[in-house]
C-alpha cells in the first residue's frame, strides 16, 4: 500500500547552506545548515502574526495556522491565496469580513520551538470534538510506523535543528511535513487536511517533538484520535487527552513506548 504521499523537502537546496565548521579534530570542513526565514501572514488586510519557517508549503502553513487559530473555518470561505516570496509575506483572502483585533489580543504563548500560540478560546472549541473511539492500532503497527519515520531519508537527518510531523493511517506513513518549529509542521498538516478535505477520523498523528498541551489541543481540532511522539509529555497535555478520550502515546522508540491515555485504541497481542 501506498506510503509517504508527501515526503521531507529533502532535496530542497533552498532550505539550507553549507557552512564552515571546525571538527573536534580541528579540521575546516563545511556542514549543512537548515535556513530560518520569516513569513509574515496576512488575512485580508490585518497581520496576524510572523511566522519563522523553513520556507515550503507556504500555503498549508498559512491555512493551517488561521484554522487552528480559529480564524478560519472551512477552506471554501478562502477566495485568494497571494504568496509574495521575495517579500516574505503570505496573504489569504477570504469572502466574508474578518476583524481578530480583540483575538490577537487575547492569546496564550505556549511552550513550542519558536514559541508557538494558541489562543485561549481554543479550549472552549474542542470541548464539542468528539473523537471517533473505534480506531485501532496494534503494538506492532506503532513499532513498524515509528521504525519507517525514523529511518525515511528527512531534512533532520541530513541538517538537524529541525522537527517533524506525520499524518499516518494505521502503519503506513502518509504525509511527512518539517519545520524549525513542530507547531509550524503541524500546522501545515492543518492546512493539507482543510484544503484536500480529508478524513482524518481512523488516522493517527505522529510528531518527532514533545507532547504539549498545544499538540493535544491541535490534534483534538484535526478530530485525529491517536497521538504519537517518540519524545516526552507534560503533564496538562496528559489532562486534556484523558479529558477527551484522545490515544497517546509518548517516548516511543524501539520497541518501548507509553500509554498515557486512551489505552482502548492499543490492540493488545
Amino acid at each position: 500500500m501506498t506510503e509517504f504521499l508527501i515526503r521531507p523537502s529533502l532535496h530542497n537546496k533552498s532550505l539550507f547552506k553549507n557552512k564552515s565548521s571546525i571538527n573536534e579534530k580541528g579540521e575546516k570542513i563545511d556542514i549543512p545548515i537548515i535556513e530560518e526565514k520569516p513569513l509574515t501572514l496576512y488575512l485580508n488586510n490585518q497581520e496576524i502574526v510572523t511566522m519563522m519557517t523553513i520556507g515550503d508549503y507556504p500555503e498549508f502553513l498559512a491555512i493551517g495556522y488561521l484554522f487552528n487559530q480559529g480564524m478560519l473555518e472551512v477552506y471554501s470561505d478562502i477566495r485568494k491565496i497571494e504568496y509574495h516570496k521575495d517579500l516574505k509575506t503570505i496573504v489569504v483572502r477570504t469572502n466574508s469580513k474578518t476583524n481578530f483585533e480583540k483575538k490577537l489580543k487575547k492569546k496564550v504563548n505556549t511552550s513550542g520551538c519558536a514559541q508557538g500560540t494558541v489562543f485561549g478560546d481554543l479550549f472552549e472549541e474542542i470541548e464539542s470534538v468528539k473523537l471517533n473511539k473505534k480506531n485501532k492500532i496494534s503494538y506492532t503497527q506503532l513499532i513498524n510506523l515509528s521504525k519507517k519515520i525514523n529511518t525515511e531519508p528527512s531534512l533532520y537527518l541530513k541538517v538537524g535543528a529541525i522537527h517533524g510531523c506525520v499524518l499516518c493511517q494505521a502503519d503506513r506513513p502518509l504525509y511527512y511535513f518539517e519545520d524549525v518549529g513542530r507547531h509550524n509542521a503541524v500546522d501545515k498538516i492543518a492546512g493539507l487536511i482543510l484544503k484536500e478535505k480529508i478524513n482524518t477520523e481512523d488516522m493517527s498523528f505522529y510528531t518527532t517533538g514533545r507532547l504539549t498541551s498545544e499538540m493535544v489541543i491541535k490534534c483534538i481540532k484535526m478530530k485525529i484520535p491517536i497521538l504519537l511522539s517518540r519524545s516526552g509529555f507534560t503533564s496538562w497535555a496528559v489532562e486534556i487527552a484523558r479529558k477527551k478520550n484522545l490515544t497517546m502515546v509518548g517516548r516511543l522508540r524501539g520497541k518501548r513506548l507509553s500509554i498515557l491515555s486512551g489505552k482502548h485504541r492499543i490492540i493488545s497481542e
